[in-house]
């Protein structure tokens, strides 16, 4: 299964510079058309995903995978597009994230269950261990994933935790953390974000309402309080994470039901947090224009750039200076960027 990625890359890449989610206007009844179609056919010209791309892998094999949020996935192989649902083996049709193993097995992160890909077909993976809940550990290659459903927790799993894979089984591990009320349990640790091992080997798994991290013996648990922030009209919903190649620690957050807007985008550098959004005078109460308060992506180009995307402001580019906004009108398919990925040739 040997591609060409010069060929793919110039397919996909040319027709924006970063990955943008596009919102379907259509009926149910016209989505699930489209369902049945994207099953059954392949096609070389166009990907036909209308509810937004929520993940992205270039894997080792050079096949491009798209992750929809409620189609399925799609694989790029030799020019055509190949699609997955939950005919096909998905355990839901919503891809959260999608991440290559050490045995360069695919795993998709699904709203609901997890799913593999070997090489020849899609299948639902059921096997799990719960035997070891507290004995947290790292390994160089582990891939970590969400809990089985959309968010909250199981009877199986009975606290809020992730589970890890380290080529041979997968484990449930418990976060040490007591929720204290039933909106705490179903949401304040669901994670909400792709894990991310930052260069000091600490993994970092974003919840919607913390950001924990593990560095093999000890946990690091940020939240409202630890910022400061008074839980209502400003407080963390984490969206996206990401370490860019200074070493600091992005934060992006999405708080679509405070009507002043979200805090936006956090910097860490270990040390201190920058509230960089309202540093910048960046959120909706600052500004009449286009926001930086509602982010749902982050990434870094090759020259050291910071990229932000945002659920209604297109993308941002901070140059360690100044901040620039991208939208429609500069050539952007939506102003909705859902998922920013850097190739391997290190293109956005």
């Amino acid at each position: 299964m040997k591609v060409i990625l010069g060929n793919q890359n110039i397919f996909i890449l040319c027709w924006t510079f970063l990955l943008a989610i596009t919102i379907s206007c259509g009926s149910q009844s016209q989505s699930n058309k489209e369902n049945r179609e994207v099953q059954t056919k392949t096609d070389s010209k166009l990907l036909k995903y209308t509810t937004g791309i929520r993940s992205f892998l270039e894997d080792s094999k050079g096949n491009i995978w798209f992750g929809s949020d409620k189609e399925g996935v799609c694989l790029l192989y030799n020019g055509k597009f190949q699609y997955f649902t939950t005919e096909n083996g998905l355990s839901n049709n919503q891809v959260r994230n999608i991440y290559e193993d050490k045995n360069g097995i695919i795993w998709f992160e699904c709203g609901r269950g997890l799913s593999i890909y070997d090489g020849q077909k899609m299948s639902i993976y059921k096997e799990r261990n719960y035997d070891s809940t507290t004995k947290w550990k790292l390994g160089d290659k582990d891939i970590w994933l969400k809990g089985d459903e959309l968010d909250g927790y199981n009877q199986l799993e009975k606290n809020p935790g992730v589970y890890q894979y380290d080529g041979r089984k997968l484990s449930y591990r418990t976060f040490p953390v007591t929720p204290k009320s039933e909106d705490e349990r179903r949401f304040h640790y669901a994670i909400s974000t792709p894990f991310l091992k930052s260069k000091n080997g600490t993994i970092w798994f974003g919840a919607y309402k913390a950001l924990i991290g593990y560095n093999g013996s000890d946990f690091k648990i940020i939240t409202d309080e630890t910022l400061g922030l008074d839980g209502k009209n400003s407080s963390l919903h984490i969206r996206g994470i990401f370490e860019d190649s200074k070493g600091n620690l992005w934060i992006g957050n999405n708080s679509g039901s405070n009507p002043l807007g979200g805090i936006g985008v956090l910097k860490y550098d270990g040390k201190e947090y920058l509230q960089f959004t309202k540093h910048y005078k960046l959120r909706k109460e600052d500004t009449k224009a286009n926001s930086l308060d509602r982010v749902f992506s982050i990434g870094e180009d090759t020259l050291g750039n910071i990229w932000f995307g945002t659920i209604h402001s297109g993308a941002w580019r901070y140059d360690g200076n100044t901040v620039k906004n991208y939208t429609k009108k500069d050539g952007l398919v939506s102003n909705h960027i859902w998922t920013i990925y850097k190739s391997k040739q290190g293109a956005l």
